[in-house]
């Protein structure tokens, strides 16, 4: 007999590792699909990174070239980081997290998204877009798979011995 995911011996990792790791798999995984999705309609590496960055600098950072197109990356890891910490931390509290990390990270990617959009992004410089829901299926579909389960896959593997 085996034991059930209740019953799953978990341990404590130090934090900062596991951050580290589930925000770079996170970060490159969605970049990735960013410049390759982005890229069927158009748009370029470039333009799409200073299009982060210019949450910060505003419509003034499709002009400042690779500066600011390598300000957009470091700020696409700064929100991979931070969203594996708050799963990390989250799991801490929540073993079900660790327990169900399928179901926590199909759940967490979408609400990744949906708080990017409707919070982070609406409180930055970026340029604001029409709604589209086939942009929004495609960016939800992403963050399950890009965002959502390698960060709660990296927290299990790290948090069971």
């Amino acid at each position: 007999m085996t034991a059930g995911p209740a019953t799953l011996p978990v341990q404590k990792p130090k934090a900062l590792p596991v951050i580290l790791r589930a925000g770079l798999l996170c970060g490159v995984l969605d970049i990735t699909a960013a410049f390759l999705v982005y890229g069927r309609f158009g748009v370029r590496p470039i333009p799409l990174l200073q299009g982060i960055a210019a949450g910060l600098l505003g419509p003034r950072a499709s002009n400042g070239g690779l500066p600011t197109a390598f300000l957009g990356l470091v700020c696409h890891f700064f929100i991979a980081f931070s969203a594996a910490a708050v799963y990390f931390a989250l799991s801490r509290r929540l073993p079900f997290l660790i327990q169900r990390n399928i179901v926590s990270g199909v759940l967490y990617g979408p609400a990744v998204y949906f708080f990017m959009n409707r919070v982070v992004v609406q409180l930055s410089r970026a340029r604001k877009y029409p709604f589209s829901f086939e942009l929004m299926a495609i960016g939800v579909v992403i963050h399950i798979f890009c965002v959502g389960l390698p960060i709660a896959t990296v927290v299990r593997r790290y948090s069971i011995r």
